[in-house]
């Protein structure tokens, strides 16, 4: 499943890794503690002394009964759960060492209507053994290249289940475990995204996205990446006057040395072209501008307009095993509310989260001059994002509402929300209850020209 050499991605890879030292990676006696002490992509296996965490017991990897296989609707394998209490304005204060500063603000803002419904933690992460081999032999060999501009010697697994280095080497480890995480092999899904407006109109954009995650080619390895984490393709269904448009990407390893190849389709003209702006803080149209290129995926692309620092591991409430709000059948409208999703469809737990932070280098431009990610520890899934405007002022908040995808098995999100506290105006991605089913995952390997500009203009005209 891994080519074992450790080579470089191609020769303009090489040519950032003689610009820059490459970070070494950590010895065997260290990694032989994945597995042990350590969860098999990297986390303290053990549960914190209060008990209000649990210690990592292998995870859910095993359907609950009547779940038919991907593509299902997810049955909640916790149907028993209640919550344990509920975080709101009044009491914040009793828990504000363990909510991040866009949370709180969340319930300031939205004092008689946010809340956080917090159950009990249950660490339902898990890998397939496949991938688990790949991280051990990663810890060993991984080393980011240039200033966290790409990855050499990772294929397969999370590239750094152990951070080491100075805070910053240890915060681009963070972020490229965010980047390259796994989500299985190929996934395709329909759904809707909303644009959710101060007085609650809003409108549906729906589309029929499919990705193929590269980095986890069971038929490749390092050797075959060619510079390429995934392959992403998402044809516009309705409304009408954007369906049949299309959007392909190619997401690079390094995106200094290449920038991501992204290609769009319009419809009216049926032509394709190349988008080359499809990064760092260009607006995207279909969220009425309150997402930006790199906020999609939570953070994606990349990390050299910032300078970055590891604030370390906490114990703080973030969104997990969000089965309820993606209960097949529940309507839209009982999901979106006027300024946020309705929070009793959320359940919030307390677990242990990497914290980083990313504040805009002098000579950069971005629409964001600081962000804190908080980052969940066994996946390493970027789960919450405070995001602050050139004043220094918080301005947007991002929430990834996760659970485990049991049949992968693994922990994604299943819902991306982005909050503009200033505009009192929210975005939604990843809408699908109403939808006959969900994601489906295959171990399919395209042929890569499946995922090519010529191939887009075909299956668009269609």
């Amino acid at each position: 499943m891994r080519n074992n050499k450790n080579v470089l991605l191609g020769s303009l890879l090489a040519l950032t890794v003689a610009a820059a030292p490459a970070f070494g990676a950590v010895s065997s006696s260290e990694a032989s503690r994945l597995g042990r002490d350590l969860t098999p992509f990297g986390s303290e296996k053990a549960g914190n002394e209060a008990g209000t965490i649990p210690a990592w017991d292998g995870g859910l990897s095993t359907p609950p009964a009547g779940y038919e296989g991907s593509g299902q609707h997810h049955i909640d394998p916790f149907p028993q759960d209640k919550p344990l209490f509920t975080i709101n304005a009044s009491n914040m204060a009793v828990y504000e060492e363990r909510l991040p500063d866009g949370v709180k603000a969340m319930l300031e803002t939205y004092p008689t209507t946010f809340r956080l419904p917090v159950y009990i933690s249950r660490r339902t992460h898990a890998v397939p053994d496949w991938v688990a081999d790949n991280i051990r032999k990663n810890a060993t060999s991984a080393r980011i290249v240039g200033e966290g501009a790409g990855l050499e010697g990772a294929f397969g697994g999370y590239p750094f289940p152990i951070l080491h280095g100075n805070n910053e080497e240890k915060a681009w480890q963070v972020i490229w475990n965010h980047l390259t995480r796994w989500r299985g092999i190929s996934a395709t899904r329909r759904s809707s995204e909303v644009a959710v407006q101060s007085d609650g109109d809003y409108s549906l954009v729906t589309s029929q996205q499919e990705v193929f995650f590269n980095f986890y080619n069971p038929e490749g390895g390092e050797d075959e990446l060619d510079n390429i984490i995934f392959y992403y393709l998402s044809f516009t269904q309705s409304p009408p006057r954007l369906a049949g448009g299309a959007v392909l990407v190619h997401e690079t390893l390094n995106q200094i040395v290449n920038p991501r190849y992204g290609w769009g389709y319009n419809a009216g003209q049926r032509r394709v072209r190349r988008a080359p702006n499809l990064g760092y803080d260009s607006p995207i149209a279909a969220s009425d501008n309150l997402r930006t290129a790199d906020d999609t995926d939570i953070f994606n692309g990349a990390l050299d307009r910032y300078n970055w620092r590891y604030e370390g591991l906490r114990e703080m409430y973030i969104p997990y095993n969000n089965y309820l709000v993606s209960k097949a059948g529940t309507p839209y409208e009982d999901i979106l509310g006027v300024s946020h999703i309705s929070p009793d469809l959320t359940r919030w737990e307390l677990h242990r989260v990497h914290v980083v932070e990313a504040t805009l280098k002098d000579d950069a431009r971005h629409i964001y001059s600081k962000r804190r990610f908080y980052v969940d520890a066994d996946s390493w899934n970027v789960l919450l994002v405070d995001q602050y405007d050139s004043r220094g002022e918080l301005w947007r908040v991002t929430m990834g509402l996760a659970k485990n995808y049991y049949e992968l098995p693994g922990v994604w999100t299943v819902l991306d929300v982005y909050h503009d506290l200033q505009a009192r105006r929210y975005h939604v991605l990843g809408l699908d209850t109403e939808e006959s089913g969900t994601r489906v995952f295959t171990d399919d390997v395209p042929n890569r020209r499946y995922f090519s500009p010529a191939s887009l203009r075909r299956r668009s005209v269609r």
